[in-house]
């Protein structure tokens, strides 16, 4: 079964929380905070294998979660973080978001693009004691991976296509000009999958791909053709594989020639590429003369004609050697364009600052590291609470409220959605000072609020 186009849903792992934790040995009661920091959790990772030809596995199971970090331990062990999930994916595999965003196009083996990423680790204990903490009661939690929805979709990496109505004989000539063997058959429709083989003329080595399912209407979703339609995208020559030979009363083959013209055009962005016409089956006395017959118009349209068979193989040579002689131009024109894609990664874990927003009755702050310090909090834990109001100070979010117009008791949110965090601000808390011991787990500045 082959498949062309799936939606994956992506989850990454959650990062482990730190240890909160204190060093005991007999004589030392106080031996200092050893609570280790929380694992890393895994990516989902998508990496571009030759030894894929179909997103099928996708298809069947397009859940994949990667394994979350280990939490951490006394005496500084730090969890493990959680293993990569790597994804398999055929060269050609476009990423989109759900918004239909190019995210990333993977084309060369070995490239790699994170779909969603593990969340941090928290630290434990002992990476957050200071001067002023020298021994905290508290830790961070660790930070949930991202989940993420997208649409992968297979272009074929070939430098020829093969277009032409069904039967015209595309298989057959690919199975003469490569080692490909596809499925033929004198009926429509015998390739449901766009088939590559590999050809070598002269010093050139190039690929060609048959596209199935072309007919007139295919743009529009007519037969199978707006479903490979992709797949000629990425070629750099087009080869019109016309029927000679046809016993269809209605048909004839620039008329043919003019549908498949029409249906390429109506797709759209091949504009640019150069095209060949084949006209196939001249191994049938009637296709010869009728192939005969039609060149000369094919040469007054200003494209390259040749007469060839795939039985017989005669006009194979001349026709292969002017096909390597328009890639070999089209590769020294786009190999820079080609070297030259791009692919978009997200934002890394603290990139931005923040943003305050009014709206209403409710003052909003957001952005990546406070909603990341907000998630990593154990906001049943007073010490745990009055460290996250100092970072918030040193980053300046206080004055930034004062700027927005905030008074005392005003609501304030970080974050937006279901997740966010919401408050009664109080700038009367006193943020920044030294002495806020008090039994581990507790600060003095919250006593009563």
């Amino acid at each position: 079964m082959f498949v062309d186009q799936v939606i994956l849903h992506a989850k990454a792992g959650s990062g482990g929380a730190g240890c909160t934790s204190v060093h005991r040995e007999k004589y030392k009661p106080l031996g200092g905070p050893d609570g280790g920091n929380g694992g890393k959790g895994g990516d989902v990772v998508l990496l571009v294998d030759n030894n894929e030809t179909t997103l099928l596995e996708y298809h069947r199971h397009p859940h994949q979660d990667a394994p979350n970090g280990k939490p951490g331990q006394g005496s500084h062990n730090n969890g493990a973080n959680g293993e990569d999930l790597v994804l398999s994916v055929p060269a050609g595999t476009v990423v989109y978001s759900m918004e239909g965003e190019i995210l990333a196009d993977l084309i060369n083996p070995g490239m790699k693009y994170i779909v969603a990423q593990g969340g941090a680790g928290g630290l434990g204990n002992a990476a957050l004691s200071s001067n002023k903490r020298k021994a905290p009661g508290f830790s961070l939690l660790g930070e949930p991976g991202d989940i993420n929805d997208v649409k992968l979709e297979l272009k074929s990496l070939a430098d020829v296509a093969l277009v032409g109505f069904p039967s015209a004989g595309k298989s057959s000539l690919v199975s003469v000009i490569s080692a490909a063997k596809p499925k033929i058959a004198d009926y429509p429709f015998t390739t449901l999958v766009p088939n590559l083989g590999v050809v070598k003329a002269g010093d050139v080595t190039f690929t060609v791909a048959d596209v199935p399912g072309l007919i007139e209407g295919a743009s529009a979703g007519k037969g199978l053709g707006l479903d490979f339609l992709r797949h000629i995208e990425r070629c750099a020559v087009l080869v019109h594989v016309i029927d000679c030979a046809t016993l269809e009363p209605d048909r004839d083959p620039l008329q043919d020639l003019d549908i498949i013209e029409k249906e390429l055009s109506l797709y759209g962005g091949l504009e640019d590429r150069p095209r060949i016409v084949v006209l196939n089956k001249i191994d049938v006395p009637e296709a010869r003369e009728l192939a005969q017959m039609i060149l000369p118009e094919i040469h007054a349209r200003n494209l390259e004609g040749y007469l060839i068979s795939a039985v017989s193989r005669e006009g194979l040579k001349e026709f292969l050697f002017a096909v390597a002689e328009l890639v070999v131009q089209w590769r020294k024109t786009h190999s820079q364009d080609e070297n030259a894609r791009i692919v978009l990664r997200p934002d890394g874990v603290g990139a931005l600052g923040f943003q305050v927003r009014h709206d209403g009755n409710r003052y909003y702050v957001t952005g990546n590291k406070v909603e990341r310090w907000i998630r990593q909090t154990d906001f049943s834990n007073d010490e745990a609470v009055g460290y996250l109001a100092d970072r918030f100070q040193v980053l300046g979010i206080e004055e930034a409220l004062r700027k927005a117009g905030a008074k005392p008791g005003a609501e304030v949110a970080i974050g937006e959605g279901e997740n966010a965090v919401i408050f009664d601000w109080d700038p009367g808390i006193d943020t920044g000072v030294k002495n806020v011991r008090g039994p581990r787990g507790t600060d003095i500045r919250l006593d009563g609020r």
